[in-house]
């Protein structure tokens, strides 16, 4: 018979960041641990339930005692357990009595040849745990396995011991059904009674009747919502509906992390609605919204143009009749920090942006690539050359303005505060210095794309200051060395790579990779200790690139296809990929890129480099004359439309060389003994490989 089992650890407040991670992992190593004592059925389901106070979890079919186990132990070779008269010899006997068992059960044994020698095996069973041994040792394992962001160490009551946890814990609940399980961890013993809410709990302490019983007695009588996923939700609709009481149209932000945070900090919540002095409103609304949230964890509104209001939501704790005194100590707490918001943004109004560049060349960037105007040197110089490649002198004139002040704000006492708004402050410093807009916009777009999914820079004097940033990072940390391994990125170069490709790619930026690479390179001349390597950031590049298409769903054949002729300009690619996925549906697809692989091996073998040329008075047999007339008519209209960008035109026209291509392998021989016919047969297929690869490596897409 199997009964559902609760297992509960009451703790003191956990860190809240971590709390949601700390509740699945506390579940799902319990059953993981439970279905290898096998004391838990593999079909078994497990509820995780974390609040601010407690990890649980409630899992499904729970044995008592575990079925027993067949073991099968090889003892050793026949010749060395049995004498000749087929008795245990002294050696078999002292193995047996290491396993627990005698004599008696030499006739018993199994011999069985493992393909050496005949030998003995002892097949015995192995009783099954016990819930209580069992749920002990996965308990244990359970809290070896969390991931606690840090240990805290702290004394049991006998002033003696001491104990090695997240935070201190007070109490553990373990029901199997209406049974208490007897097991004893962190100094604890097993009961079933826990604590309800601080201060408005029905009981205290709250008893559990029974395992499947704990959710709901905990709502009940101890005033607490045990799921962490139901807490976000009741969150959820709590907030929506305190937005519609707050006022037409307005709307909570959307913040999963702050959600989560807040899911974490709270047992059973009450949303409640504050407001702030509607002067504070002349900050921009981004210092406002980021004290709020990162300070406070309040909820501000917004309205359906996304403008902040001067109302904010509270996610409360407690419950009382007359929320009035929590509300005002809440408008009492967040006015401070409004107050200090505003005054840092009227301080720094009183400098221009351009008065604050000079004092970066106080402000150390990396110790072995200079200061941060050093580095805005380079910026600067990367900025102008991409905006004169894709918009001419004007917009490198632009661009350059923009990269020489994307930095000042660091300086600022607003930025100084809160890091988060670099750029998005600099931007309005900007505007109130009459910056033109598209300057401004540059200044705060050029940290874009911050992360996976975030929106482009606005405009091209934006693209190419936020072009210039990423490469001279990733150039700068290349060129010491500092370079990511396994999972450890501290420079964030995947995600600056990233924004390079999402930049060139989504632009259509018409930009030399290997050209740009080298002039990128090129700015850091001087430095002591720099080793240029345009070769390994372009391969990085690559790969990330490659990467990123299969996760946007290509294959992992038309990728490799595109990828690995490294097109410099990954402006056409989406057109290349598209181009390869449309001549991969076509009926002659995949014996043109059988063929092409032949090519290539038979080129790769040959005797040094082979010219793509062919002397037609040497072509002797028809189907080599056959595939050199039809390359003489094919390859001029596939290179015309792959002049136009037309790359499915292109890769369609070769497709008409699929009857000549297969009559020449099958009547033609290439390694013709006579060398200056094989020469000439070799130069034909290095014409035809040319022509077919000049889109994609299609050789990448033969099975």
């Amino acid at each position: 018979m199997t009964q559902n089992l609760l297992v509960e650890l009451f703790v003191e407040e956990l860190p809240p960041k971590a709390l949601k991670k700390l509740g699945e992992s506390f579940a799902h190593s319990l059953l993981a641990a439970l279905q290898k004592e096998g004391l838990a059925a593999a079909a078994a389901q497990v509820t995780a339930f974390a609040t601010p106070r407690r990890l649980a979890a409630h899992i499904t079919s729970v044995l008592a005692v575990a079925a027993d186990k067949p073991v099968v132990q090889k003892l050793m070779p026949v010749a060395v357990g049995l004498d000749a008269s087929g008795n245990a010899t002294p050696a078999l006997l002292k193995k047996l009595a290491a396993l627990g068992a005698d004599a008696s059960c030499v006739p018993q044994l199994r011999r069985e040849n493992d393909g050496k020698a005949e030998v003995l095996f002892y097949d015995s069973l192995a009783k099954g745990a016990s819930l209580s041994e069992g749920l002990q040792r996965a308990l244990e394992a359970a809290l070896a396995a969390l991931p606690i962001p840090k240990v805290m160490s702290y004394q049991l009551a006998d002033g003696w011991d001491t104990v090695h946890f997240v935070r201190p814990a007070h109490g553990i609940v373990a029901l199997h059904g209406e049974q208490v399980v007897p097991l004893a961890v962190l100094g604890l013993r097993a009961g079933n009674t826990t604590r309800g809410h601080r201060f408005e709990a029905q009981c205290d302490p709250v008893r559990i009747a029974s395992a499947d019983a704990y959710a709901e007695t905990l709502r009940r009588d101890g005033a607490v919502i045990a799921s962490f996923a139901e807490r976000r939700a009741e969150i959820e609709r709590q907030l929506a509906a305190a937005a519609a009481r707050a006022g037409s149209g307005l709307q909570p932000i959307e913040d999963d992390a702050l959600l989560d945070e807040v899911t974490a900090l709270v047992e059973r919540p009450n949303v409640l609605i504050g407001e702030f002095e509607e002067e504070f409103l002349a900050v921009p609304q981004e210092c406002l919204i980021l004290t709020m949230k990162a300070n406070q964890k309040y909820f501000p509104l917004l309205d359906a143009e996304g403008k902040l209001s001067n109302k904010f939501l509270v996610v409360s704790n407690i419950s009382p009749d007359d929320p009035s005194a929590v509300i005002s100590g809440n408008e009492r707490v967040v006015r401070p920090r409004l107050a200090d918001a505003k005054f840092f943004f009227d301080q720094d109004r009183k400098k221009s942006l351009e008065s604050r560049v000079p004092g970066l060349a106080k402000v150390v960037y990396h110790n072995k690539l200079g200061t941060q105007s050093e580095r805005l040197q380079r910026v600067t110089a990367i900025a102008r050359l991409v905006a004169e490649q894709i918009g001419g002198n004007e917009l490198a004139l632009r661009a350059e303005r923009a990269a020489l002040l994307t930095k000042a704000d660091l300086l600022t006492d607003m930025v100084g505060e809160f890091p988060e708004l670099q750029g998005i402050m600099g931007r309005y410093y900007a505007l109130h210095g009459g910056i033109l807009n598209d300057i401004a916009d540059a200044i705060e777009d050029h940290y874009k794309p911050r992360f996976a999914g975030d929106s482009l820079p606005r405009g091209p004097v934006g693209t190419a200051v936020a072009m210039a940033d990423k490469l001279e990072t990733l150039a700068g940390m290349f060129g010491i060395g500092q370079t990511p391994t396994g999972d450890k990125d501290p420079f964030a170069l995947r995600r600056h790579a990233l924004g390079v490709i999402r930049m060139l790619v989504e632009g259509k930026l018409n930009l030399p990779l290997d050209r740009l690479l080298a002039e990128v390179f090129a700015q850091f001349t001087g430095i002591d200790g720099f080793k240029p390597n345009p070769q390994a950031l372009a391969d990085f590049i690559y790969d990330r690139l490659a990467g990123s298409l299969r996760e946007q769903g290509y294959s992992a054949q038309e990728v490799d296809a595109v990828v690995s002729q490294r097109p410099q300009r990954l402006g056409d690619l989406v057109d290349r990929l598209a181009a390869v996925r449309a001549f991969s549906n076509l009926p002659e697809a995949a014996a043109l890129a059988a063929a092409n692989k032949r090519v290539g091996n038979i080129l790769k073998k040959a005797d040094g480099p082979v010219e793509a040329h062919v002397d037609s008075a040497l072509l002797r047999e028809s189907a080599e004359s056959a595939l050199h007339n039809a390359l003489v008519d094919v390859v001029p209209q596939a290179d015309a439309a792959f002049l136009t960008g037309d790359y499915t035109e292109s890769l369609q026209v070769l497709a008409r060389l699929r009857a000549p291509v297969d009559a020449f392998f099958d009547q033609v021989m290439v390694n013709a003994d006579d060398p200056a016919l094989k020469a000439n047969r070799l130069g034909l297929l290095a014409t035809l490989h040319a022509a077919m690869n000049r889109v994609a490596d299609l050789s990448r897409l033969s099975a």
